[in-house]
């Protein structure tokens, strides 16, 4: 479904230029230049309107979070819910505007510790596969811009999707752990963040898939 568009947008997104990446050289040289304190990051891909990123960034001081999304009306509402809550945090949160095809161009090599992957989307035409988040092509990207002995942590609850994916993560000699079909239900909650989608979704009885995925 196709975002509706933001009355103010630009002007919305210019008020929170505090949180915004825009200078790409910058990040590319050192990501973690654009916080105060150096500490490991954090990348979401796809961030929605920005539950996830801010509960997490509040609930884990002791990282850097960037927040990426490829629709600029999207993150509109993301931002302004993290400016809301800024006082709520350290300053350890920015968002970026971006396709997730760009990683490699953005950061510079093994500079983050773990990426997610939030409800993605399944992309569920065949002959659109490479557009999926966890196709081996992006797997490959990620594994660039990952440290060694970096983590992925996926969660969906398109069961399509995450069969694909554990597919693909097999198919690129990844080493898959807690792996689960009800996250909810399982040891793998505790600690969860969920985003508006899965709080949404799980209100209704969906069950959420999640896996941990190492990039040793």
């Amino acid at each position: 479904m196709r975002a509706r568009k933001k009355k103010h947008g630009a002007e919305r997104i210019a008020a929170c230029a505090e949180l915004l990446i825009e200078d790409t050289l910058r990040l590319k040289e050192d990501p973690n230049g654009i916080f105060p304190k150096k500490q490991p990051l954090h990348l979401e891909i796809g961030c929605g309107k920005g539950n996830f990123a801010c509960g997490m960034a509040a609930k884990h001081p002791e990282f850097n979070m960037i927040a990426m999304e490829v629709v600029a009306d999207v993150i509109v509402t993301a931002l302004e819910k993290a400016m809301a809550k800024k006082d709520e945090r350290e300053d350890n949160l920015r968002f970026l505007i971006g396709n997730a095809e760009h990683l490699t161009e953005w950061f510079p090599p093994h500079s983050i510790d773990c990426l997610y992957l939030n409800f993605s989307d399944p992309w569920h035409k065949a002959r659109h596969a490479k557009r999926r988040l966890t196709h081996r092509d992006f797997l490959a990207r990620y594994r660039e811009v990952l440290k060694v002995g970096g983590v992925l942590r996926f969660k969906t609850d398109n069961v399509n999707l995450f069969d694909f994916s554990l597919e693909e993560f097999e198919a690129a000699g990844l080493r898959v752990e807690n792996v689960t079909r009800d996250l909810h239900n399982s040891p793998q909650n505790e600690g969860n963040v969920m985003t508006e989608y899965e709080k949404n979704f799980s209100e209704k009885g969906f069950p959420i898939h999640a896996a941990t995925v190492y990039f040793d």
